[in-house]
């Protein structure tokens, strides 16, 4: 007599088959897929979290789930867990969770509730993603959206003085016209300069400093030679040379809103000298009438130039007198090569 299946049989065996298809696809996720009950214990811990916080399964299942949360977050679980046991789901919540070694990155959760075959909810499962590369790379955009507003309103604002420049000596609206000219193209030349050197191609080309300093310095020079430029012959690479002439642009940007280039009788020196370890390169403006001390707040001209510094492992002193402003840059002649 053949004895036939219970008619339940292949249910039962199609979800297991899907029981472990899924278990699969938990375990191979490159996303960390946690399960824990309503008091914070973790439950089940897959390969993704091995990889994300670098604890194994051994060693977290069956402990709080706040071992991944840093202290200062600590009182974020509570909250979660009582949204969850209120059947509440908690979508892309983006925070800071810690590694086993103690180092912090960014994640973004996903956090739904576990319910058990009558309804009631015993529990949280939680896909946690690693979010760092994308949060500095929306840092980078940040700083670069900022970079160019910052430029924008200096080329405004450089565009007004070079007007007020060439006023000074142009005795007829044609000679105006032709100084204004001649200084905006000057200044395009410039700022071209300030444009990342591997946008242009420079990798591994130098530039001449007196030429570069020249070139960025030369829309604020005027008939009377307001601006004075003394220093060796110095080949710089394409990178450092970069970073000079965002900084000098900036130097003179500001020079021109506030300091001696606004000045009719303002002068600028640029000077630099050269020995075994260091470039020193000195920023010197002087105006006769007496000045006001400027803000001291920080911007992101003051961000930029901290930035560049950094870059270029340079130290800067700022030495402020009624009659101008010094700025001392040192730089190690290793970074010149750059």
């Amino acid at each position: 007599m053949n004895q036939r299946s219970p008619p339940h049989q292949p249910a039962t065996s199609d979800a297991i088959e899907a029981a472990e298809r899924l278990a699969a696809i938990v375990e191979s996720s490159d996303d960390a897929i946690i399960s824990k009950d309503l008091n914070g214990i973790v439950q089940s811990w897959n390969g993704g979290a091995e990889r994300t916080f670098g604890y194994s399964a051994e060693e977290i299942v069956g402990k709080s789930i706040t071992l991944v949360i840093p202290q200062e977050l600590q009182d974020q679980e509570p909250e979660i867990l009582r949204r969850i046991a209120g059947g509440e789901r908690v979508d892309r919540f983006e925070t800071t969770r810690r590694r086993k070694d103690g180092s912090q990155f960014h994640v973004s959760l996903t956090i739904s509730p576990i319910r058990n075959r009558e309804g009631k909810i015993v529990g949280a499962s939680k896909i946690a993603r690693d979010i760092s590369d994308l949060r500095r790379s929306q840092e980078r955009q940040d700083v670069l959206l900022r970079e160019m507003n910052h430029r924008v309103k200096n080329l405004f604002a450089v565009a007004s003085g070079v007007v007020a420049l060439s006023a000074r000596s142009a005795s007829t609206p044609g000679e105006l016209a032709s100084a204004i000219q001649s200084r905006l193209a000057a200044l395009s030349r410039a700022h071209e300069l300030i444009l990342p050197s591997t946008a242009a191609g420079m990798s591994g080309s130098t530039v001449n400093l007196p030429e570069l300093v020249r070139t960025v310095l030369s829309p604020y020079d005027s008939v009377d030679r307001s601006i004075s430029i003394e220093g060796p012959a110095l080949e710089c690479g394409a990178v450092v040379s970069t970073s000079f002439a965002l900084l000098l642009h900036e130097f003179a940007t500001n020079s021109v809103k506030y300091g001696a280039l606004s000045d009719p009788e303002g002068r600028v020196t640029v000077k630099w000298f050269l020995d075994d370890d260091t470039l020193d390169l000195t920023w010197l403006e002087e105006r006769p009438s007496s000045g006001v001390e400027p803000n001291q707040a920080s911007g992101f001209g003051t961000f930029l130039v901290e930035a560049t510094a950094r870059s270029m492992a340079a130290m800067i002193d700022r030495t402020w007198s009624p009659q101008g402003l010094k700025i001392d840059i040192r730089i190690p002649r290793i970074k010149l090569g750059a």
